[in-house]
């Protein structure tokens, strides 16, 4: 069936060691330090020189997550892989369920009629297809526009824009921006966000199988393995910006599958957590300004370590990175706080699909602080944000958690 619920893992092709109950119920930790990665280039700096200046807003030390919880707002959802905010004042929280369908929480109340079903067009037949991003136009309000990155016929990403009022999108509004052949059906990335450019950005993988065989990730003329940047307020269906670094759509490249990307609602820094091979999960970090052409080095090296070849002049190595020997097996990208609880203002949190353990990153005037903060025991398939920057995750159990106080 279609829609059968799957627990596997969605950004690699299988999770190993993944076995028992999953608790929704979260275990803070406050003292275990997380693996740092060796910081080179403007990795780890807030300008493109790599110099820190300043520390991120309101980022000065971690809170004590014991004091702290995820808890479920909304449940029995059908493989929510996304959860995203209009920011048009509402207060709505618009959630994505894998094999098609968006749905809408509205006041606390998930409400019966999806938002958008486009069960028909979407191909979710391998585990890491089907309906995979969302993200709503910065003017939203004035022009109902909204993208979403989904895998359609032969498996190939369709990123395409459809437009809503109220709480009822158009199926029939569908203005298809690009179709990208996928040769295989893993490492389909799926990410969406608009920059504080106003440019869309899209996350896209480098095509599947194992260890990049057509080598798509180096390959500045393929757009897999890429963040990819688009105009869309000009040209048909869109343009491409004048200082994209190749004159095509690629932003930045050098990626496996970044499986989220978001940019701070306060700093403008692109993160992103991009899935390893075998042995290195990752978060990798743009700050706001740098130019274009970023190259963030697979399949050179996994991580901080080589795998076609070393790390050598050129390549942004990531903010932070864990091993496959610690239980993790696939990093979930989040997003930097930016909500009412203040302690936790400019800490990036971020998890991993098959341990359910969330870390969170800040940069200081010293370098990069990481540290694992709770063990959720949940499968993580997203995080998100609301319009007054608070954060949530996603589980392939079916719900959707806040963190809050206890």
């Amino acid at each position: 069936m279609k829609r059968l619920l799957i627990f596997l893992v969605l950004p690699i092709l299988a999770c190993s060691g993944l076995t028992g109950s999953l608790s929704p119920t979260p275990t803070a930790l406050t003292q275990h330090m997380a693996v740092l990665a060796t910081q080179t280039e403007s990795q780890p700096a807030l300008s493109v020189t790599g110099t820190p200046t300043q520390a991120p807003a309101g980022a000065a030390a971690f809170p004590n997550a014991g004091d702290y919880e995820w808890k479920q707002i909304v449940g029995g959802l059908n493989r929510p892989v996304d959860v995203q905010s209009a920011h048009d004042g509402t207060g709505r929280l618009f959630i994505i369920e894998k094999y098609g369908a968006i749905r809408i929480l509205e006041n606390g109340r998930l409400l019966d009629a999806p938002f958008l079903n486009i069960d028909a067009r979407v191909d979710d037949g391998s585990n890491e297809m089907g309906l995979l991003g969302l993200a709503f136009h910065p003017n939203y309000e004035q022009n109902g526009y909204f993208y979403v990155n989904y895998t359609g016929d032969g498996g190939n990403t369709r990123i395409s824009r459809f437009h809503a009022s109220g709480n009822q999108a158009d199926p029939d509004s569908e203005i298809v921006l690009l179709i990208i052949r996928q040769p295989f059906p893993n490492h389909n990335g799926g990410s969406l966000a608009f920059g504080p450019d106003g440019y869309l950005y899209a996350g896209l993988g480098d095509g599947g199988l194992a260890g990049d065989p057509f080598k798509n990730g180096q390959n500045t003329g393929s757009l897999l393995g890429k963040i990819l940047r688009l105009d869309v307020n000009h040209g048909d269906p869109y343009s491409i910006p004048d200082d994209n670094p190749f004159g095509n759509e690629v932003w930045a490249y050098g990626l496996r599958n970044p499986w989220r990307i978001s940019f701070d609602q306060a700093m403008g820094d692109l993160w992103i957590g991009d899935v390893g091979q075998g042995n290195w999960e990752e978060v990798d970090y743009l700050p706001a300004g740098s130019p274009g052409g970023a190259n963030f080095g697979w399949s050179i090296v996994e991580g901080n370590h080589g795998y076609d070849g070393e790390a050598q002049p050129g390549l942004l190595l990531p903010a932070a990175e864990y091993s496959h020997n610690e239980g993790g097996c696939s990093i979930t990208g989040g997003y930097v706080y930016r909500g009412a609880m203040s302690e936790w203002n400019g800490i990036y949190l971020y998890g991993d699909y098959c341990t359910g353990h969330i870390w969170g990153i800040f940069l200081s005037q010293s370098g990069w602080q990481n540290r694992l903060l709770f063990e959720s025991g949940m499968t993580i398939t997203s995080f998100g944000q609301d319009e007054s920057g608070e954060i949530y995750l996603a589980s392939d159990n079916g719900g959707v958690y806040h963190l809050a106080k206890k």
